[in-house]
């Protein structure tokens, strides 16, 4: 696996990052590319999310803590100085497995470290009962990109503050008990954050490709969809009924259906769960104009929705929209 290096390491927007990846998973013919990057205060909601649902804007704007959509699922993660990003680009298109394959990389390195780490739930890697690491995936044609936090310290404050978590995430608020729920790195190590940089690199890569400045324009074009009102903060969807639910294995769900004499006129899925394929083939387009019933949901849906959504059972999706 190459390493992606910048031909001058300074602090960007964690809008560049994200183009990065897009940009060296469609221009550079390699098998696998890792690279590593450090954000000032940021926080950052999943594809299929609503801002107003998951951050604290208020918050947010009064500590200088900026905001930023991703093209993957999964859910809202804060990210700063003190928090390692990795991203991990593959020509492997089989998403499901890439994903498995990268977070074993990750705890391979932790252990490799002497930190007694394991892979945990859809995207989670855990040190004990606390969580280190949050993942998240999605593809492009010919490529899966995997991204993910490791957090070696961070402002607890700010994590607290700047997300808007459900109460059946976090049933208790304040710093203290998210203190319960995380690790941070720094505990469990000797190492400061650059050596464990060093390290977590020299484990994982062999050779670095350097981009140059004509990348780096290329990158930046990319950037200014992810800084567009249109992409960061969406469109509201109409709706007129309003389904939330956690699906086990799968992810939290709000589902908008708009509903005209009885049937579904158009629907919205958000939540933090994980795309695989194409939802508007598998789900949306099949359920326009059925009626909001068991027996013409089951008729309408295909019997496998997990090729669009990681580990969705038909059966769940039907409970959750009635």
């Amino acid at each position: 696996m190459k390493y992606v290096a910048l031909p001058v390491e300074k602090v960007r927007r964690l809008s560049f990052y994200l183009a990065m990846e897009e940009y060296v998973a469609r221009r550079i013919d390699e098998q696998d590319l890792f690279f590593m990057w450090q954000v000032e205060p940021s926080v950052i909601f999943g594809r299929n999310q609503l801002i107003e649902n998951e951050v604290n804007l208020k918050f947010c704007r009064e500590r200088g803590i900026k905001t930023y959509r991703r093209k993957s699922g999964g859910g809202c993660v804060y990210a700063d100085m003190n928090n390692v990003m990795f991203s991990y680009v593959t020509k492997d298109e089989a998403v499901g497995f890439t994903f498995n394959r990268y977070i074993n990389m990750v705890v391979l390195v932790l252990q490799n470290l002497g930190v007694d780490a394991k892979a945990s739930g859809r995207n989670d890697v855990m040190i004990g009962d606390r969580k280190v690491s949050g993942n998240a995936f999605y593809h492009i044609p010919g490529r899966s990109i995997v991204h993910g936090t490791m957090l070696y310290d961070t402002d607890m404050v700010n994590m607290v503050g700047a997300i808007t978590p459900t109460d059946e995430k976090l049933l208790s608020k304040g710093v203290a008990s998210v203190r319960q729920r995380i690790a941070l790195l720094k505990d469990y190590i000797n190492l400061d954050i650059e050596q464990f940089k060093t390290f977590v690199r020299n484990n994982l890569c062999q050779g670095e490709i350097v981009l140059n400045e004509e990348d780096i324009r290329g990158i930046e074009e990319i950037e200014k969809d992810y800084l567009t009102d249109e992409f960061i903060y969406g469109n509201n969807p109409k709706y007129t009924i309003v389904r939330k639910r956690r699906i086990e294995t799968v992810g939290d769900f709000e589902v908008r259906i708009e509903m005209k004499n009885g049937e579904i006129k158009g629907m919205v899925m958000l939540g933090d769960y994980f795309i695989v394929g194409d939802i508007d083939d598998t789900i949306l387009r099949p359920l326009k104009g059925v009626r909001l019933e068991r027996e013409a949901l089951e008729k309408a849906l295909p019997e496998q929705l997990d090729t669009a959504i990681l580990n969705l059972r038909k059966a769940d999706f039907i409970d959750l929209l009635l």
